[in-house]
């Protein structure tokens, strides 16, 4: 497994190496020991969750308060997306950060979406089929929603035209509003800390 550190702290992008031959393919899709130690905190699936979207379908950008807190390790398994996780987490040097991976059926690469930090994607192919392999189960009243067009994160999506959104995530506040009303979750150094070369 190819492990690369992002410009979000303490979120990384996974690609298995894949064994083929005439039949096919197999890799390994997770490996909690491998996410454990490039992370410094511990990894235990609660839940799996699998969304499935049309071409140009735009979900998020979407966290859980801490606590419970939930950190994600996410695969397209179907299809292809564009997908961003950004720094929201009050206090850290990285805010705002943004890290933007392609993930694909094909590659199998994963991207771990540390506790507080914010997630959403674009779905590049229709019938797109997303996994989360999550940290806590679902907690009603927990998740926190980001306008992913907020143009104070001014996240490059890439679209052409306009994206289908649900009517939550249209309607979700900007950063500075959600940070005025204390929704977002504070920083507390993982100990690994994503690179700072820039944003992806």
């Amino acid at each position: 497994m190819d492990v690369v550190a992002t410009p979000v702290p303490g979120a990384f992008v996974f690609t298995p190496q894949a064994i083929t031959d005439e039949r096919g393919a197999f890799f390994e899709a997770l490996r909690c020991d491998q996410v454990e130690a490039a992370t410094g905190q511990p990894f235990r699936p609660e839940q799996i969750n699998y969304s499935v979207s049309r071409r140009n379908t735009l979900r998020g950008i979407h966290s859980v308060a801490v606590p419970p807190g939930q950190a994600k390790y996410v695969t397209c398994v179907r299809g292809a997306l564009r997908d961003i996780v950004v720094d929201l987490r009050v206090g850290s040097p990285a805010f705002g950060a943004y890290q933007v991976t392609h993930l694909d059926a094909a590659s199998g690469r994963s991207v771990y979406v540390p506790e507080g930090a914010g997630h959403g994607f674009l779905a590049l192919t229709d019938d797109a089929c997303i996994c989360y392999v999550v940290s806590t189960r679902y907690v009603p009243g927990t998740q926190i929603d980001i306008n992913p067009l907020d143009p104070d994160l001014a996240l490059p999506w890439g679209f052409t035209e306009p994206p289908l959104m649900s009517e939550k995530d249209a309607a979700a506040p900007g950063t500075g509003e959600a940070l005025a009303a204390g929704l977002l979750a504070p920083w507390r150094d993982a100990g690994r800390a994503g690179s700072t070369h820039g944003r992806h």
